[in-house]
This record gives C-alpha cells, structure tokens and sequence, in this order.
C-alpha cells in the first residue's frame, strides 16, 4: 500500500495541478458561444461555397484559355507549387514583411497607446490624429508612399541626403522592400495601437502606484506589471496584425507590381489566376495560402500561452 503510494506520489511530481475552471469562465464561454455562434454560422455560409470550390478546383489541370481541357490531376498542383523556388522565395518575401512590419507596428504602437493613455490636453485631437493613417484606403496609401520613394518628385531622397538625390528605391529588391514596408507600418500602425490602448486601460493604476511607492523605477513598472497584465491584448493586437500582413497585396501591387522579386504568396496566386488564367494552380495555392495562415495563427498562440482566467487573476 505505502508504495503504491508512494509510486503514485512520484508519478505526480512536477505535475502543476490544473486550476479549476471558475463559474465566471463557464458562464462566459455559453455566452460567447450564443454571441458567436449566429455570426459563425452566416460566415460559415457565405464563405463555405468559394473555400470549397477552390479546394476543388486545386485538383485540376484548368486553365480558362482552354476550358474544355479540364483533367483531374489530384495533387500535383500542390506537388507543382511546393516543389518551386519561386513559391519559397515569395513565402519567405512574406514572412518577413509580417515578422518586420508588426515588430515595428508592436513598438511604435505601444509608444502611441502610452501617449494615447496618459494624455489629458486635446486627449480627442490626439486620438484622432494617431488613427488618421489607418482611415486611409490602402491604395491610396500605396500610391501616396510610392510617390513619397519617387527619386524625380519624391521627398525621401531629400530628406535622406546619404542615399543620394537620384536614388532610385524601386529599382532594387532590398530598397523595394524597405519602401513597401514602410508603407505598410504607416497605414497599420494605429490599428495596433488601437488594440494596445485598450489593454492599457486593463493595467490597474492601484497596481502601478504600489509599485512605484516600493521604489520601481519606469522601466521595471513596465517589464513587471504593465507588460506582464497586456499579455492577453499583446497577444490579439500580435495576431490580426500578423495574419493582415502575411496576406498582403495592395501594397506591392501598387509599388512594384512584384518587380525585382517583392512578390508575396498572395500577389503570386494572383498572377496565376488573374494574368495567367491558370485556375488549377492558383486555386492550389490559395489553399497553401490558407493553410499557412492558420499555421501561423496557431504559431502566435503558442507563442504568447495567454489564460484568460489568469489574465483576470481568478483562480
């Protein structure tokens, strides 16, 4: 008996117990069901039929120059794309647009939410001058920043007197690429800052006023209370922001149109379909394209490991 006990005993070191779920969670989670669960099933509906045309279609050799000529191929478009360098090249192009982009966004949004927060004179002007870029249609916004990169008209040139009055940004990848992010940090930005400041609101002040009596200076409120309690917010304002980006278009199809290999998994799926007419392979790769969302969705979850319920601080 003492070692089956005792054996029992051992097995469970090092286990965490698993903190009961609270009735607030439960009664929450019925009530996010019956929120979620209409609006799911009308997006579930309008969404279905095209997801599921395109997995279908990914299984043939189509092309809509020849229609007639429609043959069942299985998997070989998915063989076909993901045996390409080119598919590789515009996945890498894309993720690292997403992981660049949303680092600079995650900074420079936090400082904005700061701002944002603290702020007590013309709080509303402020307000609305953070998010005026993200109320900026996202072509004009292209259109705008490739104007700004221009090396005949543009003001970057002049304002960047080391790269020279004639530099021409779109005419190499590297500088193609800082071009075509920039844009995109500028127009997204307030959005995370949007979703920052509501984590800001979350942080107790009693909590920063405890700390800041024990003598915490700015930089260790920040790195042990106030980041610490915006995990959850991270985490969200991290996520929408991630999968935005990972499908970008309208940027680099007003900039560069994919010239010197800015091309993203998005803007090639659409030189399949669109330019090329092949259904088969573009169709393939919006699914890969899909799929790699949600890979990277639950990458990010992963990542963070938030618990709402902590995140409450319920038991």
């Amino acid at each position: 008996m003492t070692s089956a006990i005792a054996n029992e005993a051992k097995a469970g070191k090092g286990k965490k117990a698993k903190a009961p779920t609270s009735d607030r969670s439960r009664s929450e989670n019925r009530l996010a069901l019956k929120l979620v669960a209409l609006p799911l099933a009308l997006m579930l509906l309008v969404t279905a039929f095209p997801m599921l045309r395109a997995l279908y279609l990914s299984l043939f050799s189509y092309s809509l120059t020849a229609p007639d000529d429609r043959k069942f191929i299985g998997l070989d478009n998915y063989v076909t794309a993901l045996t390409d360098s080119l598919f590789w090249k515009d996945t890498g192009n894309t993720v690292m647009i997403m992981i660049i982009t949303v680092a600079f966004e995650l900074v420079i949004g936090f400082a904005f939410a700061m701002v944002m927060h603290k702020v007590i004179f013309a709080r509303g002007v402020i307000r609305t001058s953070i998010l005026i870029p993200y109320g900026v249609i996202t072509v004009v916004s292209g259109f705008a920043w490739q104007f700004a990169f221009s090396n005949t008209n543009g003001f970057v040139n002049s304002w960047l007197p080391f790269v020279g009055d004639d530099f021409n940004w779109f005419g190499q990848y590297h500088s193609s690429m800082i071009a075509i992010m920039a844009s995109e940090i500028w127009k997204t930005t307030p959005f995370m800052s949007l979703l920052l400041l509501a984590g800001l609101a979350q942080v107790s002040e009693d909590m920063l006023e405890a700390a800041k009596v024990d003598g915490a200076t700015w930089w260790q409120r920040l790195y042990k209370v106030i980041l610490p309690n915006m995990r959850a917010a991270i985490m969200v304002a991290v996520l929408f922001r991630a999968l935005d980006a990972y499908r970008i278009f309208d940027n680099i199809f007003v900039m560069t149109a994919g010239a010197n290999g800015t091309e993203s998994i998005s803007f090639l799926t659409y030189r399949q379909v669109i330019e090329q007419f092949q259904l088969g392979i573009g169709s393939a790769l919006s699914v890969l394209l899909f799929l790699s969302v949600l890979v990277v969705a639950f990458i990010i979850v992963k990542l963070f490991r938030v618990n709402l319920a902590d995140a409450r601080q319920e038991g």
